[in-house]
Order: structure tokens, then C-alpha cells, then sequence
């Protein structure tokens, strides 16, 4: 739950003993019509992040006039709009998704509902496809307070979802129960502190915590995300755990193992990683004496591509989170949202990152490449290991980056044999060496006495427009190649 009951107890008389309803707070006594419910978990949610607040509320059982406290009828239990449950109603009618909660609670033997909202994250949050906000004590549709709807666009720029609330109003106790500080300490490679107030002024430096003057501390999604012992500690987080399924065969029908990471990105990575590795498939290799069991996927290729996955995924899609599956012929690992980069630059554009906070952390941490997307240790590993040139898949919402295993030149597509070319070109070019016929063929083990299987490789991705001759007039011997970009930014007139 976002609040426990006793927080909210204490929460309650503090909302009732202020002046006036506020842009983040409203009072109802009965009135649970549902569309007016929808209105204002927009509204709400809106308010709180224009107005820096970690929760939007609305509270049954006060008057708003008087801020008495005079108890409600209200079940949220019960409550329904036509046949569909109330909560179940709103949760299908809010977009994009935010985190609520309804709960009941006894203040002076007095009967409340408090519905606790988040604030938006990335985009106005709306009931069917208005966004709404509150102006002063009234609600009112966004796009008529042009000034707001600026200070709530301002807002998303200024606080990313790493900056969001995961827990607050927790004791320092509470809050170490919750983090793996010792990890943290051990992957930034500290030494450890001996103090409790050391502890949380290290976790507060770095944005994972942060001091509630008078009500504890507040544990941001950063922190929890990174460092949560549970994530079922962290109800808002939970969904964001990376699942790792294992298939038999070659389709989604028989799935044999699935786990669901419970913990934090970096206090759980390396057994995450150890896990999928474990799940490969493996190839037997008989030697002179001993029998040896080799996975034909490179470690650091999956290493980072788990990471990338991670970090790059879209924290404002709800109830989606990174994927990897385990085939007999391929691994695919997924994560929410679309790429920021263009995925046929993915080698030479320079870093970039949605979620840079957590970036950054991961990358102090020795999780990921300090030049950013590791994506050309893939390419790399996945050349040395003469595998097929990975293949990345876009959708609105999902990027998945899909690691085929091994085969022979033959037993390749002509797609899959022009993007391995494409992405040797890419490699080259980044090491500031040409691509040519002799590359192509140390790239697929291709004999010297087979140079033309090499040229027809050459001509094949030339002829889809993914490489281009460095210099047209050479000779065939001479002939050297790079990727289509580097050909078009050389023709372009400085």
C-alpha cells in the first residue's frame, strides 16, 4: 500500500486543520458519483506534480466547508459503476495509468475513505481524453488554464519518474530495513559506513532518499527501484521487475521455468544475470580428456543487454516491465518503450538515456559501459562469437532486441547475412578502419580461395543501401566500404 493506516491517521487531522482545500486536496462526504471520482484522480494527479506534491487526496467523510469530521457511506468495496467495480472502472478509464488506492480508515470512531492518487509523471493524466486540474478549490478542464498546463509540462522536465515517491513518512529504521544499503556500498566500491546517520546521508547524496522535515524520510522510485531488499515492499514498483521465462522449443506454448525478479536493479542484477546464463542452452565439446559445456551466447553481450533493458526502458508505461526469454535457437530480451536513438545508429550515436539518474548510478556501479548503451560490446562479442547480427523489433511501446544463435553462413537468411555485414561496417567504421572483402571474410571464416562468396556479401548489402564503396572509382582490390550514414555524412557540404 502507498500510505499504512496509521499514516494516514496522522495524516487526516493535519489535511482538516488547514484553511482551505488545496489544488491536491478535496473533501466529499457521500458524493461517489464515479465520473466524478475519474475527474478528480485527474485533476489530482495533475495538481500534485504542478504543485511539487508526492500524492494527490481525496478524503469522504469531511465537509469541505468546515472540515469537520463527520464519517461517509462510502464503500469502495461495493461501489460500482453499471455492473463493473468501481476501482476496476476507473483503473480502464484513466490514461495514461497512475498509481491509486482507496482505504478505509476510523479516525474518532469515525468511519473515512481516503483515496490517495500519484502525481502525474511524463503527461497529463486524463479521464477518457480530458485532462482535468483543480484551480484553487474547483476542478476544471486543463486546456482552459493555458498557465497551468505550461507549469505542468515545466514540472515533467524538472522531475522525471526517478524523482517520484516509492515510500515516505519512514523511520531510519524502516528505511534501512527496506534498502540493500550494504550493496550499494560494495558495487560503488566504499567502505562501508559504521553509522546509521552515514548510511542515509550516502543514500540521500545520490537522490534515493530524502528528509521529510518532521515526518521521517521519503524513499524515491530511484531508490527503490535500485536498492529495494522486495520490490513487493514497493507496491508502485513491483511490476517493474524483470521476468525471465525459459521455453521448450521454439514458440511461446510450453513455457518451463518463469521468474520474477524481488529485487532491486543493481542489489539484484548479478544473480539475475547468473540466472538467465544459467538458462541457456548449451553446446558439448569433447576433448582430449574432458567433456565441456559452452553456452553459444556470449556473457557480456547478454550482461548488456540485460542492463540496456533496464535502463532504457519507459517507467511512465504501467503494468509493463522488462522481459527476457529463453528459446532453443534465440534469446529476446524486451523493455518497455521505444528507443530515443535511431536503432541503425545504436553503435556510433553518443549516449542517451531517459532514466539518466539511474544511468548514471548503474554505471558508477559497474553495471553498464560507462560510454552508455554497451551496444558495441554486443556487436563485438556477438562478431567474435560469429553469431547472426542481433535484430531489434520496435513497437509503440516495447523495444526487444532478439540474439539468434549460432549458424552457418549458409544456414543464414540473406537479411541476417546483409545485417551482419551492415553491422561489421559499423564496427569498422567506429575503430576508424574501411570494411573490406578481406574483413568480410575473417567476419564469416570464409577461405581465401572463396573471395567471390565474400563480394556477392559486399554487393548484397550495397544493393540494400546499408554500405556504400568508400570511394566509387577504385578498383575491385582496392575497394573498401563503410556504413550508408558515414557515405551520406561525407557527401554533406560542411
Amino acid at each position: 500500500m502507498i500510505h499504512s493506516r496509521e499514516q494516514l491517521l496522522h495524516l487526516v487531522p493535519e489535511f482538516t486543520a488547514l484553511p482551505a482545500e488545496t489544488e491536491w486536496l478535496e473533501f466529499k462526504v457521500d458524493n461517489v458519483e464515479p465520473d466524478m471520482v475519474a475527474e478528480r484522480i485527474s485533476a489530482l494527479s495533475n495538481s500534485a506534480r504542478i504543485n511539487g506534491r508526492d500524492f494527490g487526496y481525496l478524503i469522504w467523510g469531511v465537509e469541505d466547508s468546515s472540515h469537520k469530521i463527520v464519517g461517509t457511506r462510502f464503500d469502495p468495496a461495493t461501489a460500482k459503476k453499471g455492473n463493473e467495480p468501481i476501482e476496476a472502472w476507473l483503473a480502464r478509464m484513466i490514461n495514461p495509468q497512475v498509481h491509486f488506492e482507496f482505504e478505509v480508515v476510523e479516525l474518532r470512531s469515525t468511519r473515512l475513505v481516503v483515496l490517495t492518487i500519484e502525481p502525474a509523471s511524463f503527461e497529463p493524466v486524463k479521464f477518457g481524453s480530458t485532462a482535468f486540474v483543480r484551480v484553487g478549490s474547483t476542478t476544471r478542464e486543463l486546456s482552459r488554464f493555458p498557465d497551468r498546463e505550461r507549469r505542468l509540462w515545466r514540472a515533467f522536465d524538472q522531475r522525471g519518474w526517478e524523482g517520484g515517491t516509492a515510500r515516505e513518512r519512514l523511520s531510519d529504521e524502516t528505511v534501512l530495513t527496506l534498502l540493500d544499503y550494504p550493496s550499494y556500498f560494495q558495487m560503488l566500491g566504499s567502505p562501508p559506513m559504521l553509522n546509521k546517520a552515514g548510511v542515509l546521508d550516502a543514500l540521500a547524496a545520490d537522490g534515493l532518499i530524502s528528509s521529510m522535515p518532521g515526518a521521517g524520510w521519503r524513499i524515491s522510485n530511484l531508490g527503490g527501484i535500485l536498492l529495494a531488499r522486495r520490490l513487493s515492499d514497493f507496491p508502485s514498483l513491483v511490476r517493474k521487475a524483470l521476468r525471465v521465462i525459459r521455453y521448450r522449443g521454439t514458440d511461446r506454448f510450453h513455457a518451463v521455468k518463469e521468474q520474477v525478479g524481488g529485487k532491486g536493479y543493481a542489489a539484484g542484477f548479478e544473480g539475475l544475470v547468473e540466472y538467465v546464463n544459467g538458462l541457456l542452452p548449451v553446446h558439448e565439446e569433447i576433448g582430449m580428456a574432458l567433456r565441456t559445456s559452452n553456452s553459444p551466447y556470449p556473457p557480456i553481450a547478454i550482461r548488456e543487454l540485460i542492463a540496456n533493458a533496464l535502463i532504457h526502458q519507459d517507467f511512465s508505461i504501467s503494468g509493463a516491465g522488462p522481459i527476457v526469454e529463453v528459446f532453443d535457437d534465440r534469446v529476446e530480451i524486451s523493455n518497455p518503450g521505444a528507443p530515443i536513438v535511431d536503432p541503425a545508429r545504436l553503435i556510433d550515436t553518443a549516449p542517451r538515456s531517459r532514466n539518466e539518474a539511474l544511468a548514471s548510478i548503474l554505471r558508477r556501479m559497474g553495471v553498464c559501459e560507462e560510454r552508455g548503451s554497451g551496444w558495441d560490446r554486443v556487436a563485438d562479442q556477438v562478431e567474435r562469437h560469429h553469431l547472426p547480427a542481433p535484430e531489434v523489433s520496435i513497437t509503440s511501446d516495447t523495444t526487444r532486441v532478439t540474439l539468434l544463435s549460432p549458424r552457418t553462413l549458409t544456414e543464414m537468411t540473406a537479411g541476417e547475412r546483409a545485417q551482419a555485414v551492415y553491422l561489421h561496417a559499423c564496427l569498422n567504421q567506429v575503430a576508424r578502419r574501411h570494411t573490406t572483402n578481406s574483413s568480410v571474410r575473417e567476419r564469416f571464416g570464409i577461405e581465401e580461395r572463396n573471395k567471390a562468396t565474400a563480394s556477392r556479401l559486399l554487393k548484397d548489402a550495397v544493393a540494400r543501401e546499408l554500405i556504400a564503396p568508400y570511394d566509387a572509382t577504385a578498383s575491385p582490390r582496392q575497394m573498401r566500404y563503410v556504413p550508408f550514414w558515414a557515405a551520406r555524412e561525407a557527401s554533406t557540404p560542411s
